[in-house]
C-alpha cells in the first residue's frame, strides 16, 4: 500500500494538471478583454504544464498510487479546454474570424472536430503518437494573432487543418515520441522560449524569431510524415 507521502505527492500532479483548467477560463476571460497578449502567455504556461505533467504522473506512479483517479481522462478534458475550446474564443473574439454567426459556424467546426479526436481509443498511439492533427488550436491561434491574418485566411487555415483531424497521420508526441526525443524534446523548447520572446515583442516580433519558430513547425510535420510513411506496416494499413 502507498505511502502518505506518497499519495500526497499523486494528488499533486493531479492538481498541477487539473490548473489548466483555470488557466482556460482565463483565457476565455481576457478574450473577451481584448487582451491578446495576456491570452498568449496562459497558452505558454499551459502548454508548459502540459508538457511536464505527464513526466511527474510517471515519476510519481500516480495510477499505481491512485488508482481509482483517472488522469488521463484528466488530461484529455484540461487539454480540450486549452487547445481547443480557449483559441477558438480568442479568435472570434478578437475579429480574426468572420462577423457575427459565421464566426461562430467557423469556430465550432474545429471544436466538433477535436472532440470527435479526443474520444478515439487510438488519438494516442501504442507507440506514442497522436494519430491526426493534434488539435493544437493554441498554435494556430498564436501564428494568426503573429502574421496578422485575415478572417478570410484564418478560416482557410482552420477548415484545412480541421480536415486533417481525419487524415490518419501519425505526429510526435514530443515528451513520448521515443525515435529522436532529445531531438525533439530540445528543439520544442526552444520553440517555447521563442514562443515567450516572441510575445513579449508583440505587435511587432521580429521576423527572423518568427521564421526560426516557424523552422520548428516545419521539423515536427516533415519528421511526422517520414515517421508516418517510413513504417512499413503503416504504408500497408494506409492502403489497405
Amino acid at each position: 500500500m502507498a505511502t502518505l507521502g506518497a499519495r500526497a505527492a499523486a494528488a499533486a500532479v493531479h492538481v498541477f494538471t487539473a490548473t489548466g483548467a483555470v488557466l482556460a477560463l482565463l483565457m476565455v476571460h481576457f478574450s473577451y478583454r481584448h487582451e491578446v497578449e495576456t491570452v498568449l502567455w496562459l497558452f505558454l504556461v499551459a502548454m508548459v504544464i502540459d508538457g511536464t505533467d505527464g513526466m511527474l504522473a510517471r515519476r510519481f506512479r500516480v495510477k499505481a498510487v491512485l488508482p481509482g483517479f483517472d488522469g488521463a481522462l484528466l488530461d484529455n478534458i484540461v487539454d480540450y479546454m486549452t487547445y481547443a475550446l480557449a483559441p477558438m474564443a480568442l479568435l472570434w473574439a478578437n475579429g480574426y474570424l468572420p462577423d457575427g454567426a459565421a464566426g461562430g459556424v467557423v469556430a465550432s467546426i474545429p471544436l466538433l472536430a477535436s472532440t470527435y479526436q479526443f474520444c478515439r481509443a487510438d488519438a494516442k498511439t501504442d507507440d506514442h503518437f497522436f494519430l491526426g492533427f493534434p488539435s493544437y488550436w493554441n498554435i494556430v491561434a498564436f501564428y494568426a494573432i503573429v502574421w496578422e491574418l485575415s478572417s478570410t485566411a484564418t478560416t482557410v487555415l482552420l477548415l484545412g487543418l480541421t480536415v486533417l483531424v481525419f487524415v490518419p497521420i501519425k505526429y510526435l508526441y514530443p515528451s513520448r515520441t521515443e525515435k529522436l526525443w532529445y531531438a525533439n524534446m530540445t528543439l520544442s523548447g526552444v520553440w517555447l522560449l521563442l514562443f515567450a520572446v516572441i510575445t513579449a515583442q508583440l505587435p511587432d516580433p521580429s521576423e527572423v524569431l518568427v521564421a526560426l519558430s516557424l523552422a520548428y513547425v516545419v521539423y515536427y510535420v516533415a519528421v511526422s510524415l517520414w515517421l508516418t510513411f517510413a513504417n512499413p506496416r503503416r504504408r500497408a494499413a494506409m492502403s489497405s
